[in-house]
């Protein structure tokens, strides 16, 4: 299949830094092009990758000191527009705005919803546009939502193994990484540290809306002999970071969409102690890859078993469950299953082949039978030359 990813802009595709969608863009779309489909990555110009690129920035806008980034947004979602008919399927990984420019081509569009979805003012949007079909990436992250959303899957992210080795050691000291933000609850776990007596590493970045509260209530949490701030790091330092830690620190005070960070972790081998909010009964499977509590108390004695876990239980539940390899299946299986719904007011479709057996076509023969289906209804997608500006 001809694939479009449409990247955010804040980081570059993988981040240099922090940037866990972006990380997510990146892995799926080194799979989808191993597999041996036609992948356009839009995404800032630091990007890095084995599909075609088209640049929509000079710079990954967060590390260019752009805060808003709209503008930058819809100029890249309109090079996107410009070239749908070169695309099979157009897959967004930003929020909102596809809704409501590319409606009307939601026949081959899906958008991936990698935020929360509980604020008031998003849902009105998906009301108005309930064409567009829609990825979770837990079921947790599906509940604000109306019950008639147009829900494709629910696919949880993956990771390329190499990203967090297996450390079968560990280490004598507790993880805590991404944000340092009020629902992120790093007083939780310096709480959780001195309580038990281990050595605290915090290694997050402060957003300047969260600096007030950096300042104010965890800063002065920091002067203690167990405690450690480390600040931002790299992909390679966060390999180490975690493998060698006794347990990742996930005490989370909000509705967690996902949390890559817990299967960074369990890839390492390294278990993972985090509060029941969002996503994290579906990621952590209790007794096996971490302990879920609900408690400070609880999360103190939790340590202490950390340190008898099994690793390499750990990371062969991150091999069955959240590979990029399986995540990059399930995105295919998605496309193909859109691509199989034959509008309902074509007489293409009420005359010669339902959708279900488009679907069975689609299991036998893949990406061509699909594409032979899609220009017989629409002669629009016929293949046009690609656009100028690419890498």
């Amino acid at each position: 299949m001809r694939i479009a990813l449409v990247a955010p802009l804040a980081e570059a595709v993988p981040p240099k830094l922090y940037g866990g969608t972006e990380r997510v863009v990146s892995l799926l779309a080194e799979e989808l092009v191993r597999q041996g489909h036609r992948v356009t990555l839009f995404a800032s110009a630091e990007s890095e990758t084995a599909a075609e690129l088209v640049v929509c920035a000079a710079r990954s806008l967060r590390l260019a000191g752009v805060r808003d980034h709209l503008g930058s947004t819809l100029a890249m979602l309109r090079e996107v527009r410009r070239h749908a008919d070169d695309f099979d399927i157009i897959h967004f990984h930003v929020d909102l705005l596809p809704q409501a420019l590319f409606h009307e081509l939601a026949d081959k569009c899906l958008v991936t919803l990698h935020g929360r979805l509980d604020s008031p003012d998003t849902l009105p949007l998906y009301k108005a546009y309930p064409e567009m079909p829609l990825v979770s990436i837990s079921n947790a992250q599906r509940r604000p939502m109306p019950a008639d959303a147009n829900w494709l899957a629910t696919i949880p992210h993956g990771l390329v193994s190499h990203v967090c080795p297996f450390n079968p050691e560990g280490g004598s000291y507790l993880a805590f990484l991404g944000r340092i933000s009020p629902e992120k609850r790093p007083d939780r776990a310096i709480e959780i540290a001195k309580r038990a007596g281990i050595p605290l590493k915090l290694a997050a970045k402060v957003d300047a809306v969260d600096l007030e509260y950096f300042e104010t209530e965890i800063e002065p949490l920091l002067d203690h002999p167990l405690i450690e701030f480390i600040g931002e790091i790299n992909e390679t330092q966060k390999c180490e970071f975690l493998g060698k830690a006794r347990a990742l620190l996930f005490p989370i005070d909000w509705p967690e969409p996902f949390g890559l960070v817990m299967i960074e972790a369990m890839s390492a081998g390294t278990p993972v102690i985090a509060w029941p909010n969002g996503s994290v009964p579906e990621v952590v499977t209790e007794g096996v890859s971490g302990r879920i509590v609900d408690s400070i108390e609880a999360a103190v004695e939790a340590v202490q078993q950390a340190a008898y876990m099994d690793r390499r239980k750990v990371r062969a539940e991150f091999e069955k469950r959240f590979t990029a390899a399986r995540m990059a299946r399930a995105y295919v299986a998605a496309y193909r299953s859109l691509l199989a719904r034959v509008p309902a007011n074509t007489a293409y479709a009420q005359r010669e082949v339902s959708p279900l057996a488009w679907e069975r076509l689609a299991k036998q023969g893949g990406g061509q039978v699909l594409n032979r289906r899609v220009e017989a209804i629409n002669p629009r997608r016929n293949p046009k030359p690609a656009c100028a500006g690419r890498q």
